[in-house]
């Protein structure tokens, strides 16, 4: 009798692997993770190898660490100035989000630099030219409707391209392995693949990958330890805006956002994205503030609504800023401030899909909240930035120079703030007003 094929449980977020199915991975305590598969016979990243040899620190070529541009302004600073040759970069996202439309512009621009080969398993050449001719493509790249790896590598080494594109790693599969496709061990070998084969040759890639409905990466979490940088497509299928949001980047910050405009000639840059964020209503629970998103500083609106309830837990529902700091900025209201919020829902909203997750915006959520629960508009053309500390104090934050020149270049005419040594206050064009105690701010609303 022939002997069965060993088989082993592979957890689908971090890769740990099991002699048995477990219902909870013991290394990343996830629930339902484990995924039955075969162990890899022999890895096919193993087939392009050659002997490694130690080299000294000074004798590294750093030419092959320069950057070259994307031709796309957005997409350049989010990776920290352009591509690194050598690299690998992962990309996530929705599906109709525009990962292939941001790609295949990418490839057009890239062709100017050198040659460009773009691999898909999820659709034939002739739709890739049906797309390219939709978005009034120029630029040329070799393109290659494939999944198995063997085919993809013995056509890399005959083109020997300088930038490499698969859409998408799910799709990718190494035939020694009985898995099928999208599995968590043709994922991973795919990635080790495509990784090895960067490093060893210079030539950057990019890797398109699924997302789950929890919004992370398709495959194992190990996926995005293995690439060099992790971007993330955000924003909603219905709504023309995206926003491209770096998670990793051992090249750059990953602080960065890119702004983009689906159109029907694929995405357009955002270069400033600061009106977007603002309605310009002036209604009663809206707030202005100046986020810093890596080295740009955005205007964003927030906006409240309260709502009396009966309940005995009312309702807070945050969209575009944590949870917990809306409970504790609510608290801090209550206590500090003297109003009265524990009886009422409160909804709050950040404008445009952005999500606030510095300290500076404080301030702008209490008075937006403030100023729903009183019914009484805030003053116009006016900014609000500051932390807010659990004593109700006024903190100051970093950046202010920068903040307040983008507020001033928009035709914002006042400012209220902590006070704080980084600015001068008697600037000519704009009011400012500095601010200790949450308390204070609340007092220049109900005295107008």
């Amino acid at each position: 009798m022939a002997k069965s094929t060993r088989t082993i449980y592979i957890c689908g977020e971090c890769g740990h692997e099991s002699g048995k199915w477990l219902g909870r991975c013991p290394n990343c305590e996830s629930w339902n993770t484990f995924v039955e598969t075969t162990p890899s016979p022999s890895p096919s990243a193993q087939s392009f190898s050659s002997q490694a040899r130690a080299i000294s620190l000074h004798s590294v070529d750093i030419d092959i660490s320069k950057r070259i541009s994307t031709g796309i302004g957005e997409l350049d600073r989010v990776l920290g100035g352009g591509i690194v040759l050598g690299s690998t970069i992962l990309l996530g996202g929705d599906p109709g989000i525009g990962k292939s439309t941001l790609l295949m512009q990418t490839a057009s621009k890239l062709g100017e630099f050198g040659k460009t080969l773009y691999v898909t398993g999820e659709e034939s050449a002739a739709q890739l030219k049906l797309r390219a001719q939709r978005l009034n493509l120029s630029g040329d790249m070799m393109l290659l409707a494939e999944t198995d790896i063997s085919s993809i590598e013995s056509e890399f080494f005959r083109l020997k391209p300088d930038i490499l594109i698969i859409d998408s790693i799910q799709t990718m599969y190494s035939s020694p392995l009985p898995s099928v496709p999208g599995s968590v061990t043709q994922v991973r070998e795919a990635t080790t693949f495509l990784t090895r084969l960067a490093k060893s040759t210079g030539c950057a890639v990019f890797i398109v990958g699924h997302v789950t409905k929890d919004g992370a990466i398709a495959g194992p979490r190990v996926l995005e330890h293995m690439v060099d940088t992790v971007l993330y497509f955000e924003g909603d299928r219905h709504d023309v805006f995206r926003l491209l949001r770096a998670v990793k980047n051992r090249f750059g910050s990953t602080n960065e956002i890119g702004v983009f405009e689906m159109r029907d000639t694929g995405m357009a840059e955002i270069t400033d994205p600061s009106m977007l964020f603002l309605t310009g209503t002036g209604a009663p629970g809206c707030a202005v503030t100046c986020a810093l998103e890596g080295t740009r500083p955005m205007l964003v609106e927030v906006q409240a609504l309260l709502s009396p309830t009966t309940l005995n837990n009312p309702r807070r529902m945050a969209t575009g800023m944590d949870h917990n700091r809306l409970s504790l900025l609510l608290a801090v209201l209550e206590k500090k401030a003297y109003l009265s919020i524990s009886d009422k829902d409160v909804y709050t909203n950040v404008v445009g899909g952005l999500r606030l997750d510095e300290r500076a915006s404080d301030l702008a959520i209490c008075m937006c909240i403030v100023s729903a629960l009183l019914e009484k508009a805030l003053p116009a053309k006016t900014i609000y930035i500051g932390e807010v500390a659990l004593t109700g104090e006024i903190r100051p934050v970093g950046r202010l120079e920068k903040r307040l020149q983008e507020c001033e270049r928009l035709g914002y005419q006042q400012i209220v703030m902590p006070k704080s040594d980084q600015v001068n206050v008697n600037r000519t064009n704009l009011r400012i007003r500095e601010v200790s105690r949450l308390g204070d701010v609340v007092k220049l609303l109900t005295k107008g």
